[in-house]
């Protein structure tokens, strides 16, 4: 695990930003990204009397990963419990030591479920810098980690951000499959795999995309795959991140003949529940010839 602490204060680069993304409708159909705007730039409208952003990575990189190349891919991240769950404990002692050591704190613990933006104050904690691809990289782990933050009224002594190794790496941009990476450091969001597979929820994924999806049935994992920083990825040693035994052994056929009562046996308490076992299916079977 990684740490680093910036100060609560407005995000002024990224408020520009995110309006001209919004703008270009790089959101596709997640319009929560367009609610809480001022929240999102500004961590002191999360917590009263907000001091400090205490930003958090944990590694999720598999020491194994699906067995059969022909079958459905899953993204890693989603290979053992859900996340959320996962780091929401580890917040609560991590909360539970600060005060143990210096007394109480008022603050809020954000995993990825409220309007905070985790890479940018990753960011400007020095957990990393963020890539071409939008993803947060570190140069001793890559990009495989989970990201989550603390937001306490404690004032702290602060990290500051590290420079762009990107270099003239094009990576991730020449090799997505959907072209999501419009330009670099930009993602057109609605094009992107892990949005199609996840967090559309039309009835069919739009057949601009067919033989586009490289596999993938849940998330994607591509961009990451191919760049250079991820050679130092190292696996986790989280055992709630290991997979359930058999799901990196399923064949392509097994995929396909998955019924819903092994779906929810497989995916207990998983990642993968957010899709819905007809979320899913649909996915797997858009990946047909």
């Amino acid at each position: 695990m990684f740490c680093g602490i910036s100060k609560a204060d407005f995000l002024e680069d990224e408020a520009s930003n995110l309006e001209e993304w919004l703008k270009r409708d790089y959101h596709g159909k997640m319009g929560y990204m367009e609610n809480h705007f001022d929240k999102r730039l500004d961590p002191r409208l999360l917590v009263d009397g907000a001091k400090s952003v205490i930003s958090l990575a944990l590694n999720y990189f598999p020491s194994k990963t699906q067995v059969e190349e022909e079958a459905p891919k899953l993204s890693k991240y989603a290979y053992g419990k859900d996340y959320h769950h996962v780091i929401k404990g580890k917040l609560k002692e991590l909360t539970y030591f600060i005060e143990e050591e210096i007394g109480e704190v008022n603050g809020r613990a954000f995993v990825d479920s409220a309007p905070v933006m985790d890479k940018a104050w990753a960011k400007k904690s020095g957990l990393g810098w963020v890539g071409k691809n939008s993803n947060l990289i570190n140069t001793k782990a890559g990009s495989f980690f989970f990201l989550a933050e603390l937001i306490i009224d404690l004032e702290l002594e602060y990290d500051g951000p590290i420079k762009d190794y990107c270099g003239t790496c094009t990576a991730c941009i020449d090799e997505c499959p959907t072209d999501a990476i419009v330009e670099p450091y930009v993602v057109d969001g609605s094009k992107c795999i892990s949005y199609l597979t996840i967090e559309l929820k039309d009835e069919i994924i739009p057949n601009e995309f067919k033989g586009k999806m490289d596999s993938w049935m849940f998330g994607c994992d591509v961009c990451q795959d191919v760049c250079p920083w991820n050679r130092f990825s190292k696996p986790h040693n989280e055992p709630l991140f290991n997979p359930h035994p058999d799901m990196l052994y399923l064949t392509k056929n097994d995929w396909e003949d998955l019924t819903e009562e092994v779906f929810q046996e497989m995916f207990r308490k998983s990642a993968v529940k957010r899709t819905k076992f007809k979320g899913l299916k649909r996915n797997i079977d858009f990946l047909k010839d």
